[in-house]
């Protein structure tokens, strides 16, 4: 069992950085690959970025791409999504979600354990 619980969110203008962090619970965290996705008002949630168990791959929606950047630190069981230059399309809830042994979690389908979210909104 994972727990997984969301923070960094916040109010931001456009151009501006935000860090999310994703802290979870267990002691065999690094067995699980990690995803980010988000989800705006009346949208579908949506995949953003993720990385493999071990950090070395990562993957990233075309529209973030070159703008965040997702790392993870498994001695302290915690993945980050640094975001910068930030637009008003980013607005939405973000999410951690994870997935055992999960090399590439880009689908909400592939999921085993989400936490709750953190809002992000960019003013513009």
């Amino acid at each position: 069992q994972v727990q997984l619980v969301e923070s960094g969110g916040g109010l931001v203008q456009t151009g501006g950085s935000l860090r999310l962090s994703c802290a979870a619970s267990g002691r065999t965290f690094s067995n699980y690959g990690v995803g980010w996705f988000r989800q705006a008002p009346g949208k579908e949630r949506e995949f953003v970025a993720a990385i493999s168990t071990g950090g070395g791959a990562t993957y990233y929606t075309d529209s973030v791409k070159g703008r965040f950047t997702i790392s993870r630190d498994n001695a302290r069981n915690t993945v980050y999504l640094q975001m910068n230059s930030l637009k008003p399309e980013d607005t939405a809830a973000y999410y951690c979600a994870a997935k055992r042994w999960g090399v590439r979690v880009t689908s909400i389908n592939q999921v085993d354990y989400w936490g709750q979210g953190t809002q992000v909104t960019v003013s513009s």
